[in-house]
């Protein structure tokens, strides 16, 4: 019987490869001794030159020393991991780790690290006293050289980019890259015949068979699926949202057919979290965090919250600049109507981006002006129909001045636009 997985279950299958870092250093390992087999057997009496053979006791030297310092290494980079795992979930934000556990770099100094271990122990094995893999000495330590500088690499990185701004920096461009291959995709699959018809008629529903956050939906999938049973799938749910078991996971409006229950959610993946894989406002959620963590009494640093900002600015322009309805309908590959989506809208990522930063930054002089900064920036590169949920926010942001200064002259500079918080531009009368 032909196993199948389905496209959820492939979807977390990735998701985990992905978030471990076991599985490409196991990788590593193995091609450790698969080489090594290669080494021993490609060694010949005509390579490498003279002055590259070893005797029995340097090249047990030479492999033992480096078994020892592969194994040093790896310790110490797991040390490293542990120290961000500490930062992450002291000052930045714990949903970052996810992010953090899938860096290829990482990965990649692992499984070096591990296949020079194996490719040196297991070239020990064939040392006699009158036979030395020559040739496969001589790679070890070419790879104890690449394991280092790629050490020094992974350092390099770690130091400059476990800064609060760095890590902005990072999870806004990702953040960004998934908004913008998501309207991409919205706009490649809108139908050709405008919207769906009105909900009537027939309507059977889909339950979810197991309770957790939806971390993506395969949209081609489901469309494929109401098209075989000319029917509409309406998602009630906005991607990032948890769903409890028995919950509606999709509604069936019409069709010559039922679809079978357990395809339609094998095509929607439900996990423990939220994932950015098709969830732009996870990266926005990240961002708010690191800031309003700098925001904190322990903490108590408002710069690095005004550097975040930089960066929800960014987003929030990027975001502003596409029509957001809250509502999209997809095709199917004739073109008529299959898939109905919630989204959110501009107000709602406005509102994540702004609206804690504003409450916990209330007393902050800083805070306060960089966000009247940010609105005023929005208002100038946003289109009109974009404004009136930006001046909304601007009322509140003066209202939350007016209760927190109370001076009048703290207030007014509370009050004044300034993209560096403090120091951007001058302050009135000056």
């Amino acid at each position: 019987m032909r196993f199948m997985m389905s496209w959820a279950s492939v979807f977390r299958l990735r998701q985990y490869v992905k978030a471990n870092l076991w599985i490409t250093p196991l990788f590593g390992l193995l091609l450790g001794i698969v080489l090594a087999e290669s080494a021993i057997n490609a060694d010949s009496s005509d390579w490498p030159p003279s002055g590259w053979r070893y005797s029995a006791a340097t090249a047990t030297g030479v492999l033992s020393s480096i078994v020892g310092a592969m194994i040093a290494l790896l310790g110490f980079v797991v040390t490293i991991g542990v120290l961000v795992i500490q930062q992450a979930t002291g000052t930045l934000s714990p949903r970052y780790m996810r992010l953090w556990y899938r860096d290829r770099l990482q990965k990649a100094v692992l499984a070096t690290f591990t296949g020079t271990f194996a490719f040196a122990f297991s070239l020990l094995r064939s040392i006699e006293s009158n036979s030395v893999p020559d040739l496969g000495v001589t790679l070890a330590g070419g790879a104890v050289a690449v394991s280092l500088m790629l050490l020094l690499v992974y350092l390099n990185r770690f130091t400059h980019n476990l800064r609060p701004v760095a890590i902005a920096d990072i999870v806004g461009r990702m953040g960004e890259d998934v908004f913008e291959h998501g309207a991409m995709t919205v706009r490649a699959s809108a139908p050709k015949d405008g919207e769906p018809p009105e909900p009537g008629g027939r309507m059977t529903v889909v339950r979810a068979a197991a309770s957790g956050a939806v971390q993506a939906l395969d949209t081609a999938g489901l469309s494929a699926v109401a098209e075989r049973h000319d029917c509409v799938f309406t998602v009630p749910h906005v991607i990032g949202d948890y769903v409890h078991r028995g919950a509606v996971l999709v509604e069936i409006h019409g069709g010559t057919s039922t679809p079978d229950h357990r395809h339609v959610t094998g095509l929607i993946a439900l996990g423990p979290e939220r994932t950015i894989e098709q969830d732009p406002a996870f990266a926005l959620r990240v961002l708010v965090d690191i800031a309003i963590r700098a925001l904190s009494p322990a903490v108590n640093d408002p710069t690095t919250a005004v550097q975040v900002l930089n960066h929800i600015e960014s987003f929030l322009t990027m975001v502003g600049q596409s029509p957001l309805p809250g509502r999209y309908v997809l095709a199917g590959a004739d073109g008529r109507p299959r898939l109905v989506l919630r989204g959110r809208g501009w107000e709602d990522y406005l509102q994540l981006a702004v609206s804690e930063i504003r409450d916990y930054g209330a007393t902050s002089l800083q805070v306060c002006r960089r966000l009247r900064a940010l609105l005023d920036g929005l208002l100038e590169s946003l289109p009109p129909f974009q404004h009136p949920a930006v001046r909304a926010e601007m009322e509140l942001l003066s209202a939350s001045v007016e209760r927190a200064f109370p001076d009048a002259a703290r207030r007014s500079a509370a009050r004044t636009a300034d993209s560096q918080g403090v120091g951007g531009r001058s302050w009135p009368g000056r």
